[in-house]
């Protein structure tokens, strides 16, 4: 059976029951053997991509805040693009020294006080289980703070909401960045999660730093197509099985 990187884990964690929940992710996204019926290059380093600068000129209604406390408090506030879509904000949520961080495209429709509580959560939970993660491990946020009233992140606003989620994972400084669909993988690659997909993307960020990027489909396409769980698990091994750099 394939063996997932542990990155940042809790170590008073209950690794049985994150066991259990792993073992249940991977049968269900397919991995019943420890070979495929076709080569498979795990060990290939993936291809260079040139790196994508968070301080692209955008322009601003409002300055953001350069704090990472400072910034969940603007984003759920009234200056934020999506004040005035009603419902409740959800800036984000999970340490903010997480070397991992996750993003996804907004809140889904049943959410109250935090992303994704429904059933997507439940296969949320067991994906970041499977790789020895939990939400008290990550850092999770959304493109958009507030559900959109379509659903759907907004083409009008979508180049300054990916400013914004840039300017979010420049503060929290994270690692590894793991973006869930294709608005979050916009947002944050100006690209398509297809186009994405299968390699390792550099995230350069105004103070210097650097975070790699995974893309891969968000788990309420998983629930809708699960043969695509396979193709998931294979982002989340190119997620946790990279060195640092």
């Amino acid at each position: 059976m394939v063996k997932a990187a542990v990155m940042g884990a809790d170590q008073n964690l209950d690794w049985h029951g994150l066991a259990a929940s792993a073992l249940e992710w991977w049968r269900d996204a397919g991995v019943d053997t420890i070979v495929e019926d076709e080569a498979f290059p795990w060990l290939d380093a993936p291809a260079p991509v040139a790196p994508v600068v968070a301080s692209a000129p955008v322009p601003a209604t409002a300055a953001m805040p350069d704090t990472l406390p400072a910034f969940l408090t603007w984003r759920a506030g009234a200056a934020a693009p999506e004040a005035d879509w009603g419902g409740t904000a959800i800036a984000g949520s999970g340490p903010a020294d997480a070397t991992l961080m996750i993003i996804v495209d907004c809140p889904e429709r049943g959410d109250r006080t935090q992303l994704m509580e429904g059933p997507t959560g439940a296969l949320f939970d067991r994906m970041l289980a499977a790789i020895g993660q939990s939400r008290d491990t990550v850092a999770l946020a959304a493109v958009c703070s507030r559900r959109p009233p379509t659903g759907r992140v907004p083409r009008d606003t979508e180049a300054r909401l990916g400013e914004i989620a840039r300017h979010h994972a420049g503060l929290a400084a994270p690692k590894r960045l793991l973006a869930m669909g294709d608005a979050a993988t916009r947002a944050l690659l100006t690209m398509n999660a297809t186009e994405a997909r299968g390699r390792l993307h550099t995230l350069q960020h105004k103070s210097g730093s650097m975070t790699q990027v995974v893309a891969t489909h968000h788990p309420r396409v998983l629930i809708e197509r699960p043969a695509m769980k396979m193709e998931a698990w294979r982002d989340l091994l190119l997620l946790t099985g990279e060195t640092d750099t």
